[in-house]
C-alpha cells in the first residue's frame, strides 16, 4: 500500500538524515561518484546559509522520504542563475520510497515556489549519467539548456559537464 506524504520545510535538527537519505538514493543509483562529493552529500548544513531544504515526509510514519535544496532568493550562484530564476539541486528520493511519486513531486513543488515567488523558470544542473533523472526532467516539461553547460574540475583530476537543464513556466 502507497502511503501519502506531505512536503514541508526541513528543520536543522533533521539536516544528518537528509544527509544520509541524499547519499543513499545518490550513490544507490551511481557507482562513480567523487569521494569528495559522497561526503558532501552526507552534509547538508554545509549549504544551509545559501539554500532551503524541503522534505518529504511519510504522513503516517513521519519517516523522510525524500529532499530538495532551493536556492534562496537573491543569491544567484556567481551570476549563473537570473533573479526570475529558481535553482535547485539534491532532489533525492529514499531508494526504498521509489515509486510514490516522491520525485515528481518535490520537482512539481519547486514549480509551485518559483510561481509564488513570481520568478518565470525553474533551473537545475545534473551529471551525465543520472538518465533517470534527466527522464524525469523531461517528462516533466523541462528542457536541456547547452548554452548554458560548463564543465567543473573534480579533485581527483577528472573532469564533469555538468548539464543543465530549464523549465519555463507560465506567466
Amino acid at each position: 500500500m502507497t502511503s501519502t506524504f506531505v512536503i514541508r520545510p526541513a528543520s536543522p535538527d533533521e539536516f544528518p538524515a537528509i544527509g544520509e537519505l541524499t547519499h543513499s538514493a545518490y550513490t544507490h543509483d551511481y557507482d562513480d561518484l567523487p569521494a569528495n562529493y559522497r561526503e558532501e552529500l552526507k552534509h547538508p548544513e554545509a549549504l544551509a546559509d545559501e539554500y532551503e531544504f524541503f522534505v518529504a515526509e511519510d504522513a503516517r510514519t513521519g519517516a523522510l522520504l525524500g529532499t530538495i535544496a532551493l536556492l534562496r532568493q537573491g543569491i544567484d550562484d556567481g551570476g549563473r542563475i537570473g533573479p526570475d530564476e529558481l535553482y535547485f539541486r539534491l532532489l533525492a528520493t529514499h531508494p526504498e520510497a521509489r515509486g510514490r511519486g516522491i520525485g515528481i513531486a518535490l520537482t512539481e513543488f519547486a514549480m509551485e515556489q518559483a510561481a509564488a515567488r513570481g520568478q518565470h523558470a525553474v533551473v537545475m544542473n545534473s551529471g551525465p549519467d543520472m538518465l533517470g533523472a534527466h527522464a524525469l526532467y523531461r517528462k516533466l516539461g523541462f528542457s536541456r539548456r547547452s548554452e548554458r553547460e560548463g564543465t567543473i574540475a573534480l579533485p581527483d583530476g577528472r573532469t564533469l559537464q555538468l548539464l543543465t537543464f530549464v523549465r519555463e513556466l507560465a506567466g
